[in-house]
Parts: structure tokens; C-alpha cells; sequence
């Protein structure tokens, strides 16, 4: 992958947006490296590594920002919050992004976490870090994903729709460490909660309604809405 052209690790509009910070992806990917050399499990797996940045950044309508991947092999996808279809049980923040969801839709609780389908309608779920040490949760903070991730948000409040306004866009922020991208939002709509996690989800996020909200607030922009509602299975 570090020797890979932009283009051909994400879409088109992703690797011109993200040319300025290529210098520190590259050095991203070759710290990747090291650690597998030295014989740590790095996740997600490659090909899940920069799988947010598959869809094209013009489709991009809904900004989730998560903290880091989950440090269970098996579990990381490359999108923030979900896991691999397979997996059983799905992890408890995201049990309790269910659990929203039908409280909010009456939508029913899915048994996987297979978010795919949001990401196919424009939702970026995107984590600041981008890759973890399996077994060490945060281990690969502070190695230069930040840069990268800042760019990337960066790039999608400033979009602009044929008109030369401004692109619509709502932001997701849950929990302080998603509250830190808040400066490079612009005057994107914001949607901030706690995070969903059992340690924190009571304390605000239950009862947040963000996927109505979310809804109301692209209507509002003109740009329809997501269908928040997941496939039975995978």
C-alpha cells in the first residue's frame, strides 16, 4: 500500500482531496509496516484500511466521527462503529446505537453491524485514528492518522454544490473525542451527544435522536434523507 498511486487506494475525488497530506499518509503506511514486521496484528486488515474513502467524497451527506478501530481481530472494518457482518455479539456501543435507532425510527435492532448500507447513501463514518495494535486500544493514536483524518473532514465542509453553495452536510459528534473536530467544521449543522458507550450513554446520548435529527436537518437543506434502516443480515 505505501507504494500504492492515491487513486487507486480510494475514489478519485478522495486522492485530489487528500494529495496535500499524502506525505504523512505515506509515513503513516510505512509505521503500518514496522509494526507488522515487528510482529504486531495491525487492524483493520489492509483492504479495510482506507475503506471510508471509497465512496466519493461528492456523495458524502452525513459525517459520523468515531475515536479509533476496535482492537478485537475480527472486528474492524475500516468504517467507524461497525464490525464485520459475522460478527457475534456486536459490541456494545453499537448495540446501543441500535437501541437509538429504534427508540428514534422504530427501527428494529439489528444482530450484526454491518453499516455498509449507510456508507452506500453518504454517510462517512469516519474514525480520527485510523488502524490499532490488536489488543491495544489507542495504541496508534499520535502516529500521524490525525493529520490525515483533519484533512479528509477538512475536505468535506468545504464542498461546494453546482451553485457555489455551500455542499449539505450534517456532522454526528459523540463524545469529547469526536467534540474535537468541532473547529474544522465551519457552520456544518452539528448533531453532539455523549458517546454511546455503556459508560456514557445514559448520560445523554439515549434520547438524543440523531438519526431524525439528521434527517430533518438535510431535508431543511434540501437533500432528501438517509434510510437509517439496515438489512436483516449482511
Amino acid at each position: 500500500m505505501a507504494r500504492q498511486p492515491l487513486d487507486e487506494l480510494m475514489a478519485p475525488d478522495w486522492a485530489a482531496a487528500l494529495a496535500p497530506v499524502e506525505t504523512n499518509l505515506r509515513a503513516v503506511l510505512g509505521f503500518l509496516a514496522a509494526e507488522v514486521a515487528g510482529g504486531h496484528e495491525v487492524l483493520p486488515a489492509p483492504s479495510n484500511l482506507l475503506r471510508a474513502f471509497r465512496q466519493p467524497l461528492a456523495g458524502v451527506r452525513v459525517l459520523i466521527v468515531g475515536q479509533d478501530p476496535y482492537p478485537t481481530p475480527g472486528h474492524a472494518v475500516g468504517l467507524s462503529f461497525a464490525v464485520d457482518g459475522a460478527t457475534r455479539p456486536i459490541p456494545r456501543s453499537l448495540a446501543n446505537i441500535y437501541k437509538e435507532l429504534e427508540a428514534d425510527l422504530g427501527l428494529p435492532p439489528r444482530v450484526h453491524g454491518d453499516l455498509g448500507r449507510w456508507a452506500e447513501q453518504g454517510v462517512l463514518l469516519l474514525n480520527r485514528v485510523l488502524s490499532v495494535r490488536a489488543g491495544g486500544a489507542g495504541s496508534h493514536r499520535r502516529k500521524g492518522w490525525e493529520a490525515v483524518t483533519a484533512a479528509a473532514i477538512t475536505a468535506v465542509t468545504h464542498r461546494c454544490s453546482d451553485d457555489g453553495a455551500p455542499a449539505p452536510l450534517v456532522a454526528v459528534l459523540w463524545g469529547k473525542e469526536a467534540e474535537g473536530v468541532r473547529p474544522l467544521l465551519g457552520s456544518t449543522a452539528v448533531i453532539a451527544s455523549a458517546h454511546p458507550s455503556p459508560l456514557s450513554a445514559s448520560r445523554g446520548f439515549f434520547g438524543s435522536r440523531p438519526f431524525s435529527r439528521v434527517n430533518e436537518l438535510l431535508t431543511a437543506q434540501g437533500d432528501g434523507t438517509v434510510d437509517w434502516e439496515l438489512p436483516p443480515l449482511p
